[in-house]
């Protein structure tokens, strides 16, 4: 197999290496990469005494699991000794208030995160799955699992043109099994929390927790 190394930067430095790590490529395309050099690249530097590294992940927001997941890989070099991981999250940048709108298709097994509030224009097939620290909106359908607010956000909502999902959760609060939802209007939908549990209503009521939309009035 071929990687090109366009993501991964390793720069020498007075007292060690820093790894330079793009901030643009999914996440996913980064590991790999990350993998693929530290096995067929830089022998030289890999197999020698003790070398102090500094991972700069630049302008991402990351987890503490793929902090991790980029550890594992690293740990990996028994010389590389991790001194710092850095993520920087340029305010000016990133609006987590904002809606941050993507477009495609969730297959089984595949996961989408964001950070902040998502609009996703497509399906979520069974066994996708979309978690997001704000609000889900999707224009398509909810099949597989969606977890918003998953930093303990118990304001958010998970919104879909048709719900009918294996799994919802809101922050820390798990959604009946879909079998006890009953039959109901093939109309968009959105589940909140009202009192600690799962409550389902039209998406035109949402005005009601969210009292800050315009709302069309008519003439």
């Amino acid at each position: 197999m071929t990687v090109k190394s366009k993501h991964v930067r390793i720069k020498g430095i007075k007292d060690g290496l820093v790894f330079l790590l793009d901030d643009k490529c999914p996440f996913e395309d980064l590991l790999s990469e990350l993998r693929y050099k530290l096995e067929h690249s830089h022998q030289n530097i890999l197999t020698g005494p003790i070398v102090h590294v500094d991972i700069k992940l630049g302008n991402r927001a990351v987890t503490e699991e793929d902090k991790e997941a980029v550890l594992e890989i690293l740990k990996s070099q028994g010389n590389l000794l991790i001194r710092s991981v850095e993520a920087i999250e340029d305010p000016e940048e990133k609006d987590t208030e904002a809606l941050f709108m993507m477009s495609g298709m969730l297959r089984s097994g595949q996961v989408l995160h964001h950070e902040g509030n998502l609009l996703f224009l497509g399906d979520v097939n069974p066994g996708g799955t979309i978690t997001c620290s704000g609000d889900i909106y999707i224009l398509g359908a909810l099949k597989g699992m969606a977890h918003a607010g998953i930093n303990g956000n118990q304001e958010a909502i998970i919104a879909a043109s048709l719900l009918s999902p294996t799994q919802l959760r809101i922050a820390d609060i798990i959604s009946r099994p879909p079998d006890e939802w009953g039959t109901r209007e093939s109309s968009m939908e959105f589940a909140y929390l009202s009192g600690g549990a799962m409550q389902i209503d039209k998406i035109h009521n949402i005005v009601k927790l969210r009292q800050d939309l315009n709302v069309f009035k008519g003439v």
